[in-house]
């Protein structure tokens, strides 16, 4: 994409009500727009970044056998009365009533509609276990909504449900979404902790909540220090999944709401981390909670009835742009892991209008794309700092200097983001470097 013709509507000032720092930069680097209190317009470089987070957490649900379908963002308020949730769930929920007095919500999480979904369809355990997921926007009144998409009102999530016909292969469904969100947040390029959780509205006595560290994390976290430097598992038979997930949570860790000092003082002193974290994900086993008062129920192998026992398993898909930031920026701007980099490479024309750099740009432009790659080319006619400035905010992983100066040698400049390492190189090596990064 030439950025004369993209649309990146960049400030130089940092707005005065963004304090933190995901919220800064995404304002200034033209990623949003608010538009209300806890609502942002997704703007062509903040949806980029979206879309391939929301792939990379759609790719790795459908390795784990989850099974994507959409569910309506307007919930009717039946399902919620059924399960005795509609009263419980507070001022968060937008209650809505139609031109017929039917009465509605915008949905906060969608428990309640789904088992009436399954309930409708599933009579039998032969069809179960079975896993749904969907990634779609979501409401929560936030009393104060702040820190830009960190606590939003209006978000985007994915949420799955697992349908089992006993706890003990509903354990099991757990786990198989417990190693896929390691596996998401390891492609994310985050390290992610799984912390023993409170279950809170969603109900039943087995959660967890994973957490990536960075200063301004809303949480406390305390946790063994292997934990942060675990690699994901990949792929993992069935029979190894609970060893695997055993690995994980017989280290301590928690938040400071679930925090047992006696506990954690049995952790080596040299192991012990004490930071900040911001939840990314939470995953839930509530077994009959919504089964029991809604009636789904399937005939066992015994022809007997039995409840089914669910799960359901969230991952905030916009929260996680905001995260990622906070995990990995500098005073300058983002610095974005290369998977979900909106461009892989930006291309700076240091004298656009000059016949010989414009040449290089263009060469270099065409065969970059040829290549399969996504660059950004900065053909503006503004002065270099601009330009630099520009590139840095906006965090693509490497940049690439072309000026007069270093073609009257031969060479481009390629600057690694994340380092600031710079390497002066041939055209032919740029390339090469390049291509060979992705």
């Amino acid at each position: 994409m030439r950025l004369t013709d993209y649309f990146l509507p960049v400030l130089k000032e940092t707005p005065a009500e963004a304090t933190i720092a995901s919220h800064q930069f995404m304002l200034r680097a033209g990623m949003i727009k608010q538009d209300s209190a806890g609502i942002y317009i997704w703007l062509p470089l903040g949806l980029k970044v979206l879309r391939k987070i929301e792939n990379i957490v759609r790719e790795e649900q459908n390795r784990a056998g989850a099974i994507e379908m959409l569910m309506p963002t307007i919930q009717s308020a039946g399902h919620w009365k059924e399960t005795g949730r509609y009263d419980a769930y507070g001022p968060e929920m937008l209650r809505i009533t139609d031109r017929g007095d039917r009465e509605l919500l915008y949905g906060p999480t969608n428990e309640d509609m789904i088992t009436d979904m399954f309930r409708s369809y599933v009579k039998s355990y032969k069809d179960l276990p079975k896993c749904l997921y969907h990634i779609q926007w979501k409401f929560r009144d936030e009393r104060r909504p702040r820190f830009g998409v960190m606590r939003g009102r209006e978000f985007l999530m994915k949420d799955a449900y697992t349908f089992d016909v006993d706890k003990e292969a509903a354990v099991k469904s757990y786990n198989r979404q417990f190693i896929a969100y390691l596996n998401t947040y390891e492609r994310l390029g985050l390290k992610a902790v799984p912390m023993r959780a409170d279950t809170g509205p969603i109900g039943g006595d087995l959660s967890h909540e994973f957490l990536i560290l960075a200063d301004t994390g809303e949480s406390e976290v305390f946790c063994h220090k292997d934990l942060v430097d675990m690699a994901a598992p990949g792929d993992v038979s069935d029979g190894d999944m609970q060893a695997v997930v055993d690995s994980r949570t017989s280290l301590y860790a928690a938040t400071d709401e679930m925090h047992d000092a006696d506990e954690f003082a049995k952790v080596p002193a040299d192991k012990q981390l004490s930071a900040r974290g911001i939840e990314v994900g939470h995953i839930f086993y509530f077994g009959e909670k919504y089964s029991e008062p809604m009636k789904a129920s399937v005939q066992t192998a015994d022809g007997k009835s039995a409840n089914i026992h669910m799960g359901s398993y969230g991952v905030g898909v916009s929260r996680l742009v905001g995260g990622i930031i906070e995990a990995s920026h500098d005073e300058n701007g983002i610095i974005w892991p290369k998977a979900v980099a909106p461009f892989d490479v930006g291309i700076i024309n240091l004298k656009s209008g000059d016949a010989e750099a414009d040449a290089a740009c263009e060469t270099l432009y065409s065969q970059l794309k040829a290549a399969g790659l996504d660059p950004l080319y900065d053909d503006r006619d503004d002065r270099g700092g601009q330009k630099f400035a520009r590139m840095d905010l906006i965090g693509l992983p490497y940049q690439i200097v072309i000026g007069p100066r270093g073609l009257k040698e031969g060479k481009y400049e390629v600057k690694d983001r994340k380092t600031g390492e710079k390497q002066s190189l041939t055209p032919e090596e740029t390339l090469t470097f390049i291509t060979a990064q992705f």
